[in-house]
């Protein structure tokens, strides 16, 4: 009885304990562990199951959550979505604009290395659209094993339609309580997130150190450097230009929820029902986070088109390649479209790489070594960028949302008007 009051105990203080804390908690001692402990390889297997739990879920999930969504509603997807869209191409594609700026100012080379060979990637940009509109209508439940999240949106939207029209109230209402039961069971897996950070940190501190940094330090300055530009300049003064608010605290809440979970997992897909969550807090419109999150886990790609384009101009300037400003203007459109395209997984923008490059001669031998480069400063460069793709995604969902609101006079969060009832008080 006395284990078994202590374990309650334990709980209760584990859950009443703030979920970053814990995590930074878990950052620190995996950290620790992995200098200390190198061959406690066994602290690694709570990354894994942790990764791989969010990852079985996600698909699972996002069909519940959209069929269910749908299925009730009462209204179909608004200008807000519209909007959403809109930014998260915008943002992809300046994103790869800001790359070839960066690029240009601060030119990189690269020593290039083997060991991209067992990967294929597109041959061009036909490729790359073949293959999601493919995806689109691939089998449903086949989508949902392979987390192909374009065919499970394409079938829960059809799904939750369908539902609308013709179901019964009670099978809508049973829809929404599967819905709910996958969200609760998600909510558990984040719960144990410190756990699983845990045992990620503890992976890339005890199997990489520090060689990345001196050997490929300037390039990954490069890659991080312009990602940080996108993430705390470019995309909230976006965010200003809609809701007229200090854009940071909203900023600083995606990037605390959304984006530190998703640097550690490194899959936009496995982070997707952490966005959920984060949306929920945020109090979004279900009916439209329920379809805009997934789907910019696809093709809202800051990090990818920024990855796609430094890592293409690295490899003219090792090559003596000299790239035009009409030639980068075109690059920036390529790698903004190719990172639509980019997998929502570890490295998926990695193998995007050849394709750009080949808009400029280079044979594919010499483009799959500059992926390897890619996978070795990939701990780094891929955390990241994930961070960035991921935490815009309810960035720019919450923007679009707000945007509307404030359009309809209705008020904000009160996270966004702080700031501006002090300022009325101080006048």
């Amino acid at each position: 009885m006395g284990f078994t009051k202590f374990l309650k105990k334990a709980a209760k203080k584990y859950n009443d304990t703030s979920l970053i804390l814990r995590i930074f908690i878990g950052l620190v001692a995996g950290a620790v562990l992995g200098l200390v402990a190198k061959k406690a390889v066994w602290i690694a297997t709570f990354g894994d199951l942790f990764v791989s739990a969010l990852k079985s879920m996600a698909p699972i999930l996002v069909f519940v959550i959209v069929a269910a969504a749908l299925a009730q509603s009462r209204s179909r997807l608004d200008k807000r979505f519209g909007t959403v869209l809109f930014l998260y191409m915008l943002t992809t594609f300046d994103a790869a604009a800001l790359a070839v700026l960066t690029s240009f100012a601060f030119p990189q080379t690269m020593t290039l290395t083997n060991g991209a060979e067992g990967y294929s990637a597109p041959g061009n940009l036909a490729d790359v659209f073949k293959t999601l509109l493919s995806n689109i209508v691939s089998n449903p439940l086949q989508s949902i094993i392979d987390g192909n999240y374009i065919g499970i949106l394409f079938w829960a939207v059809l799904f939750g339609l369908a539902m609308k029209a013709l179901a019964s109230a009670t099978s809508k209402t049973f829809m929404v309580n599967v819905s709910d039961a996958i969200s609760q069971i998600v909510r558990w897996i984040i719960n144990l997130a410190p756990f699983g950070i845990m045992g990620l940190v503890y992976s890339n501190v005890s199997s990489n150190g520090l060689s990345i940094f001196t050997d490929y330090g300037k390039l990954l300055l490069l890659l991080v450097g312009t990602m940080a530009f996108q993430a705390l300049v470019i995309a909230p003064f976006i965010s200003f230009l809609y809701i007229r608010r200090n854009p940071y605290p909203l900023l600083w809440r995606c990037l605390k929820e959304s984006g530190l979970t998703a640097f550690f997992t490194r899959s936009s897909a496995a982070n997707i029902p952490v966005n959920m969550a984060l949306c929920e807090k945020l109090g979004l419109d279900k009916e439209i986070y329920s379809v805009s999150i997934p789907l910019g886990a696809t093709i809202n790609m800051d990090g990818a088109a920024i990855t796609i384009t430094i890592m293409t101009l690295a490899a003219c300037n090792t090559l003596g390649i000299k790239v035009s400003i009409p030639a980068a203007i075109l690059l920036s459109f390529v790698s903004a479209l190719a990172a639509c395209g980019a997998s929502g997984v570890a490295g998926g923008s990695l193998l995007l790489i050849p394709m750009a490059c080949s808009l400029f001669g280079i044979s594919n031998d010499i483009a799959m070594q500059v992926v390897a480069v890619g996978f070795i400063i990939g701990v780094v460069q891929d955390s990241v960028e994930t961070a960035l793709n991921s935490s815009g995604d309810v960035m720019f969902a919450a923007t679009a949302e707000y945007h509307q609101r404030i359009k309809e006079g209705k008020p904000l969060p009160d996270f966004l008007e702080k700031k501006s009832q002090r300022n009325k008080v101080t006048a």
